[in-house]
């Protein structure tokens, strides 16, 4: 630039576009939830009852238990996030009981496990958050994310562009991840009245 001022010629002009002009990261599953945005919500994704195996795909169901139930989030922070819920409609943990608190413990610990094994994560984010306030989408139904963490993958994307980048399809997710849940055995005995463990 220095040169060309002193030669006489003007400088190059400055770019116009941004510097990803032309470039498309695309997010399809996103869609029904952005056409869904700020509308109430016709139901629990938690609440599924019995599934057959094309709906438990449909909804991304990896395992369902006497209690408590994992699946991927739909609009996952991170590739191989799922989430861990009891299978009643309670919003906060101190009215599940004894043996749900004991399976979801469980639960959310084999997930940490299963995902270790399949994804080679090096951390990860686990928690719950309770109320709408507190930034729950389901505020009603309580649940646990369990989050897969790699070193680099929070990166500027997030804070320029309100965007993340995901590498990994959710139905390619779910392929890979529902062989390793369908083992998952909670290890408590079958009460009267409670649904099956998953096929």
């Amino acid at each position: 630039m220095a040169r060309a001022i002193r030669s006489g010629r003007k400088p190059p002009a400055a770019r116009a576009d941004p510097p990803a002009a032309g470039l498309r990261l695309w997010a399809p599953w996103r869609y029904p939830y952005l056409r869904a945005a700020g509308r109430s919500s016709s139901g629990c994704i938690f609440c599924v009852g019995e599934l057959t195996s094309p709906e438990r795909r449909k909804r991304l169901v990896l395992h369902t238990g006497h209690y408590a139930m994992v699946m991927l989030n739909a609009y996952p922070y991170n590739n191989g996030h799922v989430m861990v819920a009891p299978r009643r409609h309670l919003a906060s943990p101190e009215l599940l009981s004894r043996d749900e608190r004991n399976e979801l413990n469980e639960l959310v610990t084999r997930s940490i496990e299963l995902l270790r094994k399949a994804l080679h994560p090096e951390g990860f984010n686990v928690g719950a958050n309770l109320g709408r306030i507190a930034g729950a989408g389901f505020a009603d139904h309580l649940h646990w994310h369990v989050v897969p963490r790699w070193a680099g993958d929070n990166n500027f994307m997030p804070v320029l562009a309100s965007t993340r980048v995901l590498s990994q399809h959710l139905l390619d997710s779910y392929r890979r991840l529902h062989p390793q849940f369908k083992a998952i055995k909670a290890g408590l005995a079958l009460p009267a009245g409670i649904f099956r463990t998953s096929r």
